[in-house]
């Protein structure tokens, strides 16, 4: 039973009503039991193929084969925003026709697998992201499936919470396919890699974990760009004397027509190198000219075993100041930052006339229903004027291209939605940067490119984050810890 292929993709082609091809004749199988990536650039189409696969969206062409009807669980990246007023009884609820008698045990067992304690009457709008991260997982596990999909599972998670979710899939004996841009995490327990290739929207198959498999992609890049290289240099030292005996008689003329025909076998033979994923442009976030204080901060609340308490602070925030928000999942950091930019804070407060940009985890700052090109007009200063040309060159350098600019910002990945946020920054022109995981659903190969500019920013800035590597790489000048008397 283990080697038994438990969903297979056989030439299939999808694309969107809107005619953006996704996948092109994708072949591609899993075996009972398997962990694996999915792996390609954001709006490649991996949260498309996990739609493929629990069968929300149905293919252009080909076939899908789940066999013996394996049953499907999937963790999605956010919560629907329809839910957020649901209790979490009756969020889990919404996993079952009928619900079952016995759902409180359910729904305590798989929250005891993924290390979450919250009082079943909370309502899971009001869960901290690393709290929603944890229910997203059990939400899914609580169904059973045979095959388990998970869409960046780490994002919002602490190191611990991260460590438990590893040692979690280590154990679990089902098939997991796993969506995420955190190496480290994806090679602790990887057995395979499906590639989604954004240009050619073709799908490549790798056994192996993360890292040698990456290896192994960069190895084969090389060794096809140096055979191209070979052939080029032949092909046109050939022409070369096709173009000279050309021009002689007889037996020379002979010879010319055999070396054309070799040469255009030759270049018939020239394979497409696989083209390295884009990255985004370097970028610099402009900051408004803010005299004196930009945020005053005399109290915060935090959430301690899910009860409210008043933590005392002292701390002016001004001009170039960087402050990281720290504290473990549930203690009130992202509240903190909404209710700061809402003016609803307690104890805090941004001087007035302070131009804020807001990164939030779940994207609430985006209002989905606008189009990608209204998005980006609508945070540009009134007393600023930015031509198109402009804005369409600072949104191609995150990767948001022309024929994005109609479509709707719901319609644009999660990876995609990020890449659009600080494309929107950028044209804020902020005096103060306000960060809620920034680098949630982001291809990892952009992040050094976001941390070296929000390094630079010369505004004020409050940053949460939960990936070490990323916050050493920025200038922290104060530290607010949530979690610490």
């Amino acid at each position: 039973m283990a080697d038994e292929v438990i969903l297979r993709f056989n030439e299939v082609s999808f694309e969107y009503s809107y005619n953006k091809p996704i996948l092109d004749e994708a072949s591609f199988s899993v075996r009972r039991g398997a962990k694996i990536t999915l792996m390609g650039q954001n709006g490649a189409g991996k949260s498309t193929i996990f739609n493929l696969i629990n069968g929300s969206l149905r293919p252009k062409k080909g076939e899908i084969s789940i066999t013996n009807s394996a049953s499907i669980g999937a963790s999605r990246q956010t919560l629907d925003r329809a839910d957020f007023g649901l209790t979490l009884e009756e969020y889990f609820a919404t996993a079952f026709e009928p619900v079952p008698g016995n759902l409180k045990s359910q729904i305590s067992k798989v929250m005891d697998a993924v290390n979450l304690d919250i009082p079943f009457e909370r309502h899971v709008g009001e869960m901290s992201g690393g709290q929603q991260a944890r229910l997203l997982l059990a939400f899914a596990l609580i169904q059973n499936p045979d095959i388990l999909l998970l869409d960046e599972p780490t994002n919002n998670l602490d190191a611990a919470g991260i460590d438990h979710l590893i040692s979690f899939l280590v154990m679990y004996e089902k098939t997991v396919i796993v969506i995420s841009h955190d190496a480290d995490f994806l090679n602790c327990f990887t057995d395979g890699v499906i590639y989604l290739d954004v240009y050619t929207h073709k799908v490549e198959s790798y056994n192996g974990d993360y890292f040698t498999v990456v290896d192994e992609i960069a190895k084969r890049i090389e060794r096809e760009r140096m055979e191209n290289a070979r052939a080029e240099k032949i092909i046109q030292d050939r022409k070369d004397k096709v173009n000279f005996f050309s021009n002689k008689g007889g037996k020379m003329r002979k010879l010319a027509k055999k070396l054309r025909e070799e040469t255009e076998e030759l270049e018939e033979s020239i394979v497409e190198v696989r083209r390295e994923d884009k990255t985004i442009r370097q970028f610099e976030i402009e900051a408004q000219n803010v005299i004196g204080n930009v945020v005053t901060i005399s109290a915060v609340m935090t959430y301690p075993g899910h009860q409210p308490k008043e933590k005392k602070v002292e701390l002016i925030i001004r001009k170039k100041m960087h402050v990281l928000v720290a504290g473990s999942n549930g203690i009130g950091k992202s509240t903190f930052l909404k209710t700061l930019v809402a003016g609803t804070a307690h104890g805090a407060k941004i001087t007035s006339d302070v131009r804020v940009g807001y990164y939030s985890q779940d994207f609430s700052q985006l209002n989905f229903e606008q189009t990608v090109l209204d998005s980006l007009e609508s945070v540009i200063p009134a007393e600023q004027t930015t031509d198109l040309e402009t804005m369409r060159a600072i949104a191609a350098g995150f990767l948001i291209t022309g024929n994005l600019m109609d479509h709707k910002v719901r319609d644009l990945s999660e990876g995609q939605k990020g890449l659009l946020s600080f494309a929107r920054l950028v044209l804020t022109k902020p005096g103060l940067l306000i960060l809620d995981e920034p680098t949630n659903h982001i291809n990892f190969r952009h992040i050094p490119i976001i941390a070296k500019a929000i390094n630079n920013y010369q505004g004020a800035m409050i940053l949460v984050s939960h990936m070490p590597d990323f916050v050493k790489e920025i200038r922290i000048d104060e530290k607010l810890d949530l979690g610490k008397t």
